[in-house]
């Protein structure tokens, strides 16, 4: 009986639904540079990005227009959380080795 309230409570308050869920996506920095370079996400949705740094040094994912920056030890994963974002481009760097870690995200 008591597992049934508990369902009924939770069906009234409200599950998350897959929808409500952010979209994943997983970038690599391998030789200081991003893998993919283009990351295509959808337009109006939460977006997790899970970083991860084969390099042994660190990395920061950072982006101005996305108003995200986030540190990445060398050989360890990082997460970043963006959007919901409007359709277009927004460019990241990696901050350390902003001459050869570029890379864009596209909103569609």
């Amino acid at each position: 009986m008591r597992g049934f309230a508990v369902a009924i409570l939770l069906a009234a308050v409200g599950m998350p639904s897959a929808q409500a869920l952010a979209q994943e996506f997983n970038l690599v920095i391998r030789n200081h540079k991003f893998e993919p370079q283009e990351l295509r996400v959808p337009a109006g949705k939460r977006v997790s990005i899970y970083v991860a740094n084969e390099d042994v040094t660190p990395e920061e994912f950072e982006s101005a227009t996305l108003k995200v920056e986030k540190i990445i030890p060398g050989k360890s994963k990082g997460l970043v959380r963006i959007g919901p974002l409007a359709p277009g481009r927004y460019e990241f760097i990696g901050e350390f080795h902003a001459d050869t870690a570029k890379g864009v995200i596209i909103a569609e």
